[in-house]
């Protein structure tokens, strides 16, 4: 079966309105408690716009955030008549921003969500009570972040990253133009490795593909057949989560890299070089 894969930094790819800092590049950490199902999916507690509480699912492996039409209504996103409109062709109702959403003590301006009933949502509302959405890239993106499953924590600190209009991207994938979706997300640093995760892939981590003769990659040791298991002690366990986790990585900076190769954990020092 096809697996999914992201080149991060075959060559010079190219930065975007999506790699721009915002002015205030760090922030207080803030904890959050979240609820784990018996599908380990962590659920949070929002606010939208000052209405609620709001369960959501929290999905690192996200790109989007997505929120049911019946909270989109209650929190005055979409009309009460419905909306219709650009991404109806994908089974979604549009594309709103939150003006501000709550999550504990820590709160996001304008957060891009999706309007949609997706179906695993509605699933799991039927089945382990009320859950009106998924929380996506487009909010932890902003953050960097832990999390503590022995006390059922989240830590927030802001990173300063301020993510572009991912959706865009998933639409270009969508019409198969692979080639400029890519470089929409191409990380701030060159890398010089690929990574892969097989659809039936359900171990800890993604494997590297490629490794770069001479790339950053390789001068820290890093061999394809690796499975990356965390970066700049962020885990990996997809592609989306490698993508954010390269994300923050500022070029230059020697970043730890876990990895496990012939049964056991290795860490490396990896310095991603500028793109430049």
């Amino acid at each position: 079966m096809k697996s999914l894969s992201l080149p991060l930094c075959l060559g010079l790819l190219l930065t975007s309105a999506a790699t721009a800092r915002a002015g205030d590049a760090a922030g207080t950490q803030v904890r959050v408690p979240f609820e784990l199902l018996v599908t380990k999916h962590i659920v949070v507690m929002i606010k939208i716009n000052d209405r609620g509480p709001y369960r959501m699912i929290f999905d690192t492996g996200a790109p989007v955030s997505i929120l049911n039409t019946k909270s989109a209504k209650e929190t005055g996103l979409i009309s009460k008549a419905g909306g219709g409109g650009l991404l109806n062709l994908f089974g979604s109702m549009d594309q709103v921003k939150i003006k501000k959403l709550e999550m504990g003590d820590l709160k996001a301006l304008d957060v891009p969500v999706i309007v949609m009933d997706h179906p695993t949502v509605e699933l799991a509302s039927r089945l382990w009570g009320p859950i009106e959405g998924i929380i996506g890239f487009p909010f932890f993106a902003r953050y960097r972040m832990t999390l503590d499953y022995q006390s059922k924590e989240l830590t927030f600190a802001r990173s300063g990253y301020v993510p572009g209009d991912i959706l865009q991207t998933l639409m270009t994938l969508m019409a198969g133009a692979d080639k400029p979706a890519i470089q929409r997300l191409a990380p701030p640093g060159v890398w010089g490795f690929s990574i892969e995760k097989g659809r039936n892939d359900e171990e800890a981590g993604v494997v590297v593909k490629t490794v770069l003769p001479d790339s950053p990659a390789a001068k820290g040791g890093l061999k394809a057949a690796d499975r990356l298991l965390s970066l700049d002690d962020r885990w990996t366990d997809t592609v989306t989560d490698c993508y954010s986790a390269a994300q923050y990585v500022k070029p230059g900076s020697k970043t730890k890299v876990r990895i496990k190769r012939d049964g056991r954990e290795i860490e490396l020092l990896i310095e991603p070089q500028s793109g430049t």
